[in-house]
């Protein structure tokens, strides 16, 4: 009976390795694909919020007052879980004011996204202050870039503070839809990284696995040709002739 075929025992390689390291890596690729395509979306969402930034404000304010909420019952009920320890009272002081904070948010939130405002325009002042007095004391290396960083700071906190309280319609969702498009971007790169290193890896495999192959026939086929060069000649019924037998 004739053993396997050289077409059969490549199915029977490839069907093995559909359980290896292939099945991995298409699994790794497809990860990288949703990455990739929740990056878009992100992205799609930040340059939406940069063209309608009174409505990016809003709905961050409304994320910010949610989060909240969620942060004050996880807190509650991890405090629950804590009762009879020193820490049962601390950990419902916390719950109750992140409850009551996203209450507030959630309610109003114009007069929240203007407070912010205010906040980070008093951020960036002393921010940039602190960088403008900090880099003329010190005079590092890097004075010229931390000049330039404190100056910044510092316009960016008088333009705000200047334009307040119609800057807080804009301000934190220009950032929120930054930091939306940067995070999608991030992803886009991750997962189309992602993807190329998976699909090179997998040709590599796949390489090695063909050369592995073809070096199993080779040697097959070079064991059989020994074999058949080592076999003995077939035995004949006849004597060996003498040399003079043939001769008259």
């Amino acid at each position: 009976m004739n053993g396997p075929t050289a077409e059969g025992r490549k199915r029977g390689a490839a069907k093995r390795a559909g359980n290896g390291p292939a099945a991995e890596g298409r699994k790794l690729s497809r990860s990288f694909g949703r990455l990739a395509f929740l990056g878009t979306l992100l992205v799609i969402a930040g340059v939406v919020g940069l063209i309608y930034t009174g409505v990016a404000t809003l709905t961050s304010m409304l994320l910010f007052g949610w989060l909240l909420l969620i942060g004050g019952l996880v807190a509650l009920a991890h405090a629950i879980e804590s009762r009879g320890t020193n820490y049962f009272w601390l950990g419902v002081v916390v719950a109750a004011l992140n409850l009551a904070a996203g209450v507030v948010v959630i309610r109003h939130p114009e007069g929240t996204a203007e407070a912010l405002t205010m906040f980070a325009a008093l951020l960036f002042l002393t921010g940039g202050v602190f960088r403008l007095v900090g880099s003329v004391v010190v005079r590092g290396p890097q004075m010229g870039w931390t000049l330039l960083q404190g100056a910044f700071g510092l316009l960016l906190g008088l333009l705000v503070l200047f334009d307040w309280p119609h800057s807080s319609l804009y301000v934190l969702g220009v950032f929120f839809s930054l930091a939306l498009l940067f995070d999608g971007l991030g992803l886009i790169a991750i997962g189309i990284g992602g993807r190329r290193i998976v699909s090179m890896v997998s040709d590599r495999l796949d390489d090695r696995g063909g050369d592995r192959l073809g070096g199993r026939e080779a040697g097959r086929g070079a064991g059989r040709g020994a074999e058949r060069l080592d076999a003995p000649a077939p035995a004949t019924d006849s004597p060996p002739k003498a040399p003079g037998d043939g001769q008259k």
